[in-house]
């Protein structure tokens, strides 16, 4: 696609064919950042590339900053959790505002960020941070007797997180003294969390001069497995409260641009707490599912939202209007072997001849026993459906949980 001169030239951090074919089709040069595996495919495929690999900031991480200014780069775009520092570091000195570095750390130490968060009047849960095994079973014992909890009652549990990957990557739920004996010692430190009951859900908000140009509410049906978008009724008619508090957030994080994806609970009394954010893309494909149901590429609204000469008639006429402009529910489930041995793929029948289902991403087992997972661990693949009614998605997917796909 022609490319604008007078619009911001992007970068792109981390490797991703969806945002690279999204911006081979937006009108804004880009080049993509990338660790140097990448560049056979890209020389090959004509794609602007700069190679850096990703690791720890250090006293060379100045060096990309500089390289992408004298290259004339507006913005750097993070696609992933590990590059989120990555981008901040970045954009403090392509964009003069040192402050940026430091949001990019509260932004993804999810300590640090609750911190914040409460600073700001955001209702959490009760967290800490533990530094070694002694720290978790204090913490189960101290949540506890918190809750009034009398001898032989079953705990509450709590849940244990990686300060700084993504989403459910090192999630582990512990409820007895004996399972903080799995956790082995590499793992820590760990942010400790309270048990919230409530209805997780998840936002993405894309923001352009400090206000929410457009937010999309993800429902959950189980966590970890499903998600659609648009939430259902049920869910969407908290819309105004979710939009309050992710005012709240962008004001507690100081945040003028780009694309914010926090979680949330909502508490049977329709209080809201606030789980996490990240400034990246979501998992679980939610960009292709909110192309399927809005039309709109996520990938290019978050590039429209990140460069600094963007203009407000621009973002006003790329987003549809939220709920009111999907055509139906787009989800997705994801694949894991019930089973401890498995040979081959075997898509249900019932599975491939519902009138919701649209396609797979599921490929053959590598090999055949199956991984324990001892945390929240990583599907085999997706499965994806679009269809009229929210109440029936839901239940589709949570139908899912019950078959086998590898046999």
């Amino acid at each position: 696609m022609q490319k604008d001169s007078n619009k911001g030239y992007i970068a792109l951090l981390g490797w991703s064919l969806s945002a690279v074919e999204a911006a081979e089709t937006f009108d804004r040069r880009y080049v993509v950042v990338a660790p140097d595996w990448a560049e056979d495919y890209c020389e090959k495929h004509d794609i602007p590339y700069v190679s850096w690999n990703f690791e720890r900031l250090n006293d060379r991480s100045m060096e990309i900053a500089e390289t992408l200014k004298g290259m004339g780069v507006d913005v750097a775009i993070p696609l992933f959790e590990e590059t989120v520092e990555w981008a901040g570091a970045i954009n403090s000195v392509l964009l003069d505002s040192p402050r940026l570095y430091g949001q990019s750390l509260l932004l993804r130490d999810k300590a640090l960020m609750k911190r914040r968060a409460q600073l700001g009047g955001i209702r959490v849960g009760i967290f800490e941070e533990a530094h070694d095994k002694e720290d978790v079973i204090r913490f189960l014992k101290r949540v506890n007797q918190t809750l009034l909890k009398l001898d032989g009652d079953p705990n509450d549990p709590i849940h244990l997180k990686a300060f700084d990957k993504a989403g459910c990557l090192g999630h582990r739920v512990i409820r007895t003294p004996d399972e903080v004996d799995t956790i082995p010692d590499e793992e820590f430190p760990v942010l400790m969390e309270s048990h919230l009951d409530g209805w997780e859900f998840a936002v993405e908000a894309w923001i352009h001069n400090g206000k929410i140009a457009f937010l999309n509410i993800s429902e959950y049906v189980t966590l970890g497995y499903s998600v659609f978008v648009p939430a259902s009724p049920e869910l969407e008619r908290y819309r105004e409260q979710i939009t309050t508090q992710i005012e709240k957030l962008i004001k507690a994080f100081d945040i003028e641009f780009g694309l914010i994806h926090p979680e949330y609970f909502v508490t049977n009394d329709g209080e809201m707490y606030f789980g996490e954010v990240a400034y990246r893309p979501p998992g679980f494909k939610v960009f292709e599912l909110l192309e399927r149901v809005y039309g709109f590429n996520a990938y290019q609204a978050s590039m429209l939202v990140f460069d600094p000469k963007t203009t407000e008639e621009e973002v006003k006429a790329f987003f549809p209007k939220e709920v009111v402009d999907a055509d139906g529910f787009a989800g997705c489930f994801g694949v894991y072997p019930r089973r401890r041995v498995v040979s081959k793929l075997e898509i249900p029948e019932e599975v491939e001849d519902h009138p919701y289902f649209e396609s797979h991403e599921l490929t053959a087992p590598l090999e055949e026993t199956v991984t324990k997972r001892t945390a929240f661990g990583t599907h085999w693949g997706l499965i994806y459906f679009k269809g009229d009614e929210a109440q029936r998605m839901k239940d589709l997917l949570k139908h899912m949980e019950d078959l086998d796909f590898y046999v």
